[in-house]
């Protein structure tokens, strides 16, 4: 009977697991928003103008993103973010601050906050 019940939890994770990444690798990004024709040009003292949660720019390879609304969405804490708002934060965002590159889903995502270029 145990034996029993542990190939039917064991079945039931596996199954459970698949369906997960099948339903994330199906689920399509979500749409993005295209930059304005001529990019507006922020300079760095104007990113450092804003960071705090409550208003959070950030500038990553050139361009500037307001990262603001997508602080509560983030998958691990907003305090992991919260000290590059206001910064120029290209390096933390191509290694996590880990060492690790973000995916290419993530690249997807953050082109929704872009607001302009950087001067």
């Amino acid at each position: 009977m145990m034996r029993k019940l542990f190939f039917i939890g064991t079945g039931l994770f596996w199954l459970a697991l698949i369906t997960l990444a099948l339903v994330a690798w199906l689920t399509p990004p979500a749409p993005q928003q295209p930059m304005p024709e001529k990019p507006q040009g922020i300079a760095l003292a104007e990113v450092a103008r804003h960071a705090s949660a409550e208003d959070c720019w950030m500038a990553i390879q050139g361009t500037v993103y307001d990262l603001t609304a997508y602080l509560p969405e983030h998958p691990t804490k907003p305090s992991v973010i919260l000290p590059w708002c206001g910064q120029e934060a290209t390096v933390a965002y191509q290694t996590k601050a880990k060492g690790r590159a973000h995916s290419p889903r993530a690249d997807q995502a953050l082109a929704n906050y872009a607001i302009g270029v950087l001067q």
